[in-house]
């Protein structure tokens, strides 16, 4: 386990300190709390506290059960917690795509309004997905591993089988019925294709996560015929507008680099830079966010 563990918080900050709790006071803090805010925040309150429970009663793991009640604690007063980076946990390097592929296609669905149109399955999602960077950080208990991964999966495809391509215009109250037995496998339509390739702090260069992502971009633009594949390069807000303008087209034009030397062919490629503007996550300014270190790929 590396020392600190990062939450990120959409809305708020959430401090805890020593004087603030005496030893597991955050597991019983939870256990107590009453979850407020929206569907979203409320259900991931229960996941993070069933998995609470499990880390500490069934396994004696008080240090990551303590991280992740502190976590619940923030979703039960209503504050959107994001899922776990990927840089605060020692993976496996054996690993890392898959996390990395997962992480960035939940962002994606929660980008499009997924939260706030199916709360219960977005929640699953979120904290499996917890559970699964978590048990893969110790790397010892693989049927414990692989049913995190698994749940994790099964919910993301949920997801991706019901969203609509673009975010809503406005919150939904409530989520329809909806039928989510659909086939995750199903061809996708071009104007619904969107891939995200994440950065490192400051970053423009291409992690093993990203080359992952665009070997999946090259081999789905070599099956179609498209008139344009447009990459939009993001930074967060850690640094001056004017260098995140810059850095941010780095980060794209390393994007249309590779999938040029993967056989895309230059001309189609359009590569631009929204630098600090068009956040993933709201953040104040100067605060790092590794969900809005990115690339978007996108087809028409």
């Amino acid at each position: 386990m590396q020392i600190l563990r990062g939450l990120m918080i959409v809305a708020g900050v959430f401090a805890l300190t020593a004087c603030d709790f005496d030893k597991f006071d955050e597991v019983d803090a939870l256990n107590e709390a009453q979850a407020v805010g929206n569907p979203f925040t409320q259900k991931l309150t229960v996941e993070y506290k069933n998995f609470v429970n499990s880390e500490i009663d069934g396994m004696s793991d008080h240090a990551d059960g303590i991280h992740f009640a502190r976590k619940g604690l923030a979703a039960a007063r209503g504050d959107i917690v994001m899922p776990e980076p990927l840089s605060d946990w020692n993976i496996p390097p054996a690993n890392m795509d898959e996390l990395a592929t997962g992480r960035g296609r939940m962002i994606t669905m929660f980008d499009l309004g997924a939260r706030e149109m199916y709360p219960d399955v977005s929640a699953i999602a979120q904290s499996r997905f917890d559970c699964w960077i978590e048990q893969q950080e110790e790397n010892f208990q693989p049927d414990d591993i692989n049913k995190c991964k698994r749940e994790f999966l099964s919910a993301l495809e949920q997801l991706e089988g019901v969203m609509p391509a673009t975010p809503p215009s406005a919150p939904v109250a409530a989520p329809p019925t909806q039928d989510f037995n659909v086939n995750p496998n199903a061809p996708m339509d071009v104007e619904n294709a969107m891939y995200l390739v994440f950065f490192d702090f400051d970053q423009s260069d291409l992690g093993a996560g990203a080359q992952s992502v665009l070997d999946a971009v090259a081999a789905e633009i070599s099956k179609r015929s498209l008139s344009m594949v447009r990459i939009v390069g993001h930074a967060d807000r850690s640094g001056a507008e004017s260098y995140n303008d810059k850095l941010a087209m780095r980060r794209a034009n390393a994007v249309r680099e590779a999938l040029i030397s993967r056989g895309v062919p230059a001309n189609i490629i359009n590569a631009e830079s929204r630098g600090e503007n068009e956040p993933l996550v709201e953040t104040p300014d100067g605060v790092r966010e590794p969900a809005n270190r990115r690339a978007q790929i996108s087809f028409q």
